[in-house]
C-alpha cells in the first residue's frame, strides 16, 4: 500500500510538473528507474488531460502566458526555428508539460503530433533529471564519505 501511495504521488506530480515528481520520486526513496518510468507516465497523463480538455484550460493558461513575455519571445523563436519537434522537445523542460501544451494547442499544432513530440521532450526531460539526480547524490554521498567532513 505504501508503494503505490508512492507511485501515484509521482505519476501525479509528474502530470503536473516533471521538475517537483522527479525529485519526489528520490526523496520517497524510489529507484531511479521507477521514479524515471512514473514521473513520465505522470507527464504524459496530464498531456493528454489538457490536450482532451483543450479549449477551457487553454484560454486560461494563455492569460498566463501572455504576461510572461520573456518566455513567450523565446518559445516563439525556438517554434519559427525548429517547428513542432523542437517545440515538443524543449517545452516539458523550459516551461512545462502542462502549460506547453495549451501552448501548443493555442498555436495550432496538430494534436497526434503535439502529444507525439511533447511525450518524447517529456520522457527525455524525466530520464535526464532522474539521471541528473541520480549523479548528484551519488556525489554528495561520496563527499560525506571522504576525510574532508
Amino acid at each position: 500500500m505504501e508503494l503505490l501511495f508512492k507511485l501515484l504521488t509521482v505519476l501525479g506530480l509528474g502530470a503536473v510538473e516533471l521538475w517537483i515528481a522527479v525529485p519526489a520520486g528520490f526523496a520517497l526513496e524510489l529507484s531511479p528507474s521507477v521514479t524515471a518510468i512514473t514521473a513520465a507516465s505522470g507527464g504524459m497523463l496530464g498531456l493528454l488531460v489538457i490536450l482532451t480538455l483543450g479549449e477551457r484550460i487553454r484560454n486560461r493558461l494563455l492569460k498566463r502566458v501572455n504576461s510572461e513575455d520573456k518566455r513567450k519571445k523565446f518559445i516563439n523563436r525556438i517554434w519559427d526555428r525548429y517547428g513542432v519537434a523542437g517545440f515538443g522537445l524543449m517545452a516539458p523542460l523550459l516551461i512545462g508539460a502542462p502549460l506547453g501544451t495549451a501552448l501548443g494547442i493555442a498555436m495550432g499544432i496538430q494534436g497526434n503530433r503535439l502529444f507525439f513530440w511533447m511525450s518524447l521532450g517529456i520522457i527525455i526531460c524525466a530520464i535526464g533529471l532522474t539521471i541528473a539526480i541520480e549523479f548528484g547524490l551519488m556525489g554528495f554521498e561520496s563527499l560525506m564519505r571522504s576525510e574532508l567532513f
